[in-house]
């Protein structure tokens, strides 16, 4: 199922990249290596890759450079292999875009669990065409349809704005409890596929990009509200749309 899927392993430590590779190669994706965000980049530019597995401390250009470049120009999945300390820098590397995070010590089934979720994910938002949408693939609030097979908002313009995973888990996730007082930690029970510890700021930052996209300004929100002290509300009443 996986033999045409492709991934990059972008780490320095070579255990973790012969790990990850060989385990990866087993379960049938198509793996490619670097050590540097360099050597990252010259296979990003001779190979089409679905999901970039990427340490964030690496020599020369760090991960998180790498990953607000790559966000600037192209809508491949990105998963930030962090320490269990890195927690600022988790956050960064999800304000600049990135789709998962996974910390080390990591799982091997873990990380595989979540970059099949991404392949798919990736390969709807790059494959699909607007005829191949189907019966109620569309969700609507508000000027906005949200298209769940592309990952995409659809304004009422027609111009479309590409969610990255964890902000589409979000929104579908505030969507689906319209009208509802959610917390942090409900939030985080929904979104598939994530650690959380109660000091995480990863809501936090999800919320504050996805209002950026939906213009709701974050000095007096109207779709987004912030209930203090409780977590966070959303405001407009989802149809779909068939």
């Amino acid at each position: 199922m996986n033999s045409d899927a492709r991934i990059l392993v972008v780490d320095d430590e070579p255990v973790t990249r012969e790990c990850l590779t060989s385990y990866f190669e087993t379960e049938g994706f198509q793996v490619f290596e670097a050590e540097t965000a360099e050597q990252a980049e010259s296979v990003l530019s001779e190979h089409t890759i679905d999901v970039v597995l990427l340490d964030i401390r690496l020599p020369g250009k760090d991960g998180l450079t790498l990953t607000r470049e790559l966000r600037v120009h192209t809508e491949v999945g990105i998963i930030l292999v962090t320490g269990r300390q890195d927690e600022v820098d988790r956050i960064i590397g999800l304000e600049c875009g990135a789709d998962e995070y996974v910390t080390k010590p990591f799982n091997p089934r873990e990380i595989l669990a979540r970059t099949k979720n991404l392949v798919r994910r990736v390969r709807h938002c790059t494959e699909a065409k607007p005829t191949d949408a189907l019966p109620n693939s569309f969700k609507t609030f508000e000027r906005w349809k949200l298209n769940l097979d592309r990952r995409q908002l659809v304004d009422d313009q027609q111009q479309t704005t590409q969610l990255t995973e964890g902000e589409f888990q979000l929104l579908s996730t505030l969507m689906n409890h319209a009208g509802q007082i959610m917390s942090r930690e409900q939030i985080l029970e929904q979104i598939r596929n994530r650690e959380w510890v109660p000091s995480d700021r990863t809501v936090d930052v999800l919320i504050g990009r996805l209002r950026r996209k939906l213009g709701d300004d974050p000095a007096q929100p109207k779709t987004i509200l912030t209930v203090h002290g409780a977590g966070y509300l959303f405001t407009p009443k989802p149809a779909e749309l068939s």
